[in-house]
């Protein structure tokens, strides 16, 4: 009963110009969430990815409520391990620019000049960075010293590809999660029908677990080298803008999207692209243990929506 009475005092606020009363939905270890965050927080996501318009109000609600409700418990955790809810300049900077850059902005003006429609500037945006920033530095300082990467390995995967064609591909993705292994297919079948409906855009906002889900589940462009043999496996047969079958990887099921392709003639500089190898495994797996301590987080919580 309850989420049905959140779910109207949204749509009442979100879709009414006369309905300007805040209600509190959720009270989360005295960090609240009210029926205008959920409306800003769809406005902040819709500024991000425009297809979500598309959705009816119960998904806009479900996505907008999920997404302000693992800022605010990523909040709750950063407060008691950082004194400051704030990051260096130069970094927010560099934060916005690859959004602005993304959304094929040339500039922080042009940004700002975009975000006005949605009746959001720069500074909220950069909040919401700040926070995505310190849970990232968070989940470093935690398991930095679990990750072991195999450097040997990474740089044999280099000399197979020395000043070879190289293979890029412009991807986004859906990460999926089910109880048992008899529900993956299940699952799998309700998301491919979402993307035949309302497309691959929005079904990742609407089931993916990913931090790509923001964006649609963009990934961008990355070397296919560069990817785990179990993706590369999974994505061979792909025809452009086709979905892979499930993929299972260590923090949930992946389907992948080719939206282009390319290949590219290059010299490759040895040591940058073992750098960028070696952060790219990093990071995969930095993004596996985020997802199970923000799992651990909302359970000691207790937090139950």
């Amino acid at each position: 009963m309850k989420k049905i009475l959140y779910f109207l005092l949204f749509t009442f606020s979100f879709y009414s110009a006369s309905a300007i009363e805040t209600k509190i939905v959720y009270n989360i270890q005295n960090e609240i969430i009210t029926n205008i965050d959920i409306k800003n927080e769809f406005k902040y996501l819709l500024a991000l990815n425009n297809k979500l318009e598309k959705l009816d109000k119960k998904k806009i609600f479900n996505i907008s409520r999920d997404s302000i409700i693992r800022e605010k418990i990523k909040k709750i955790e950063i407060s008691k391990n950082f004194k400051k809810i704030e990051v260096d300049k130069r970094y927010t900077d560099a934060l916005l620019k690859n959004i602005y850059m993304s959304l094929n902005l040339k500039s922080l003006e042009e940004f700002n000049t975009y975000l006005k429609p949605y009746n959001l500037d720069v500074s909220a945006i950069k909040k919401k960075l700040t926070i995505d920033a310190l849970w990232n530095e968070l989940i470093i300082r935690k398991y930095n010293s679990k990750i072991e990467i195999n450097e040997e390995e990474l740089k044999n995967k280099i000399l197979n590809n020395y000043k070879k064609n190289i293979t890029e591909l412009n991807l986004s993705e859906i990460v999926y999660e089910v109880k048992n292994k008899i529900n993956i297919e299940k699952k799998y079948q309700e998301i491919k029908e979402s993307i035949t409906n309302l497309g691959f855009e929005n079904s990742a906002s609407i089931y993916s677990v990913s931090e790509t889900s923001k964006v649609g589940g963009d990934i961008g462009w990355v070397r296919k080298e560069s990817l785990n043999p179990i993706i590369i496996k999974g994505i061979a047969q792909l025809k452009l803008n086709e979905i892979s079958k499930p993929i299972t990887i260590a923090n949930g099921i992946l389907i992948l999207k080719i939206k282009e392709s390319r290949n590219v003639r290059d010299e490759i500089d040895f040591d940058e692209e073992l750098k960028r190898l070696i952060n790219y495994e990093r990071n995969r797996k930095l993004n596996q243990y985020s997802k199970i301590y923000f799992n651990k987080v909302k359970k000691n919580i207790g937090f139950n929506e």
